[in-house]
């Protein structure tokens, strides 16, 4: 029987020097693994990414031009900005850009993409900030597939080669299309395991931001060139439908509420919405992520915020406030900065002060996954009846002031 003993003294150097090298093997054969292993754990660690802005338009300005400058799609900006006119919003005119995001409910590992934000989610890093884009997405009777999937392979040029059922619908398509202008995949596929789905540029940029397309994911030639190079085949990919997503900023907890697929039709043709509703699976993930702070949940903020579904973060809960009052975040105090009318921008006058990096309330609140059942089952019952299920929004009118935190004014 054979041992080892890692003392070497007394031993030939010839000896000690194999052995000196048996260990370093060892600690090289080990060491990557433990970093692999560290790597893996770690994630993104905010709910949140991006900063909110105001934009004073100029004569030229258009809600479509102005959606690609900043990287948002054309539903984001109308929900943003309803009251305005999408092709002259007018010289002077404060516009919304809704650059801040809160993250959806799933796995922040590979992309997510959200369909009714219209926006993907690209986590590259260790745990760095994720890449964020706006795509186009699946028209009704073809939409995008929900699910998990992955990238299978990819593609700089790609080759178009229309369905049958496409060439049914136009019977002048061609049966294959070369990389080109033509071409109305763009410059660049990334294709998934979903059958024909596939994340891909496109010809016409002005349909990113809507529901417009055969049911793959489209992008701005700027971006699908952008996202090619980080993402490798064999990443993983998930697409959810998340209206509603909640989140934490510092001490107060926001949701923010996009049109439903189905809505963003009304939103695209006129800036209006005829129905507003929530979903149980919604009012759980209000009640979830709010831990021990269910109470001080402010219900009316949270009915306006439905209502209106303008697609930016708007507070619903402030930790450092007392129960009943109100969350206010900074929209008021940099609009007031700016000197701009809180009407230009559509928004009513703010009635309170508040204060306010990512919370030690987040801190101190309970786990949301890991108190799930018991969020669903203990708080539910602290929920207003009306927002219990699937409900209409009666009396918007009498809700209270939605207000978006904002950082930055563009002059």
């Amino acid at each position: 029987m054979y041992g080892f003993n890692s003392d070497t003294r007394g031993t030939p150097a010839a000896l000690r020097g194999a052995v000196v090298c048996v260990l370093l093997c060892a600690g090289m054969f080990v060491s990557p693994a433990l970093a692999a292993e560290k790597k893996k754990k770690q994630e993104y660690s905010h709910d949140y990414v991006g900063e909110m802005r105001v934009h004073r338009a100029v004569y030229e300005d258009t809600l479509v031009h102005l959606a690609r400058d900043n990287n948002l799609g054309f539903v984001e900006m109308r929900a943003a900005n309803p009251t305005l006119d999408p092709w002259i919003p007018g010289a002077g005119v404060k516009v919304i850009l809704p650059t801040q995001h809160l993250l959806p409910d799933a796995q922040r590992q590979g992309i997510v993409i959200n369909l009714p934000e219209m926006r993907l989610y690209a986590f590259v890093g260790n745990g760095g900030e994720p890449v964020t884009y706006p795509i186009g997405i699946g028209r009704e009777g073809l939409r995008t597939p929900l699910g998990k999937t992955t990238v299978i392979r990819k593609a700089e040029g790609p080759t178009w080669r229309p369905t049958p059922r496409m060439r049914e619908e136009d019977p002048l398509l061609p049966a294959v299309v070369p990389p080109g202008p033509e071409n109305p995949m763009g410059t660049h596929a990334i294709y998934l395991g979903f059958p024909q789905i596939a994340i891909h540029g496109t010809n016409r940029p002005y349909s990113i931001g809507r529901r417009i397309s055969s049911g793959c994911i489209r992008m701005y030639p700027e971006g699908i060139t952008d996202i090619y190079g980080r993402i490798p085949v064999g990443t993983p990919v998930r697409v959810v439908d998340q209206a509603v997503k909640v989140g934490w900023i510092e001490d107060k907890m926001y949701i923010e509420v996009h049109p439903t697929q189905e809505q963003s039709t009304e939103v695209e043709d006129s800036g209006e919405l005829v129905s507003y509703e929530i979903t149980p699976e919604d009012m759980n993930r209000i009640l979830e992520n709010s831990g021990d702070y269910a109470e001080h949940i402010d219900w009316e903020r949270v009915r306006k915020a439905v209502k209106d579904r303008r697609g930016y973060p708007v507070a619903v809960l402030d930790a450092k406030r007392k129960v009943g009052s109100w969350a206010k975040d900074d929209l008021m105090a940099l609009i007031e900065e700016a000197e701009m009318d809180p009407a230009s921008v559509g928004l009513p006058p703010a009635a309170l002060q508040g204060e306010g990096k990512d919370s030690p309330a987040k801190a101190n609140r309970q786990d949301p996954k890991a108190e799930k059942k018991k969020a669903g089952k203990e708080q539910a019952a602290q929920a207003p009846s009306d927002l219990k299920g699937v409900v209409q929004i009666e009396d918007p009118d009498a809700a209270a002031p939605a207000k978006a935190r904002f950082i930055q004014i563009n002059e």
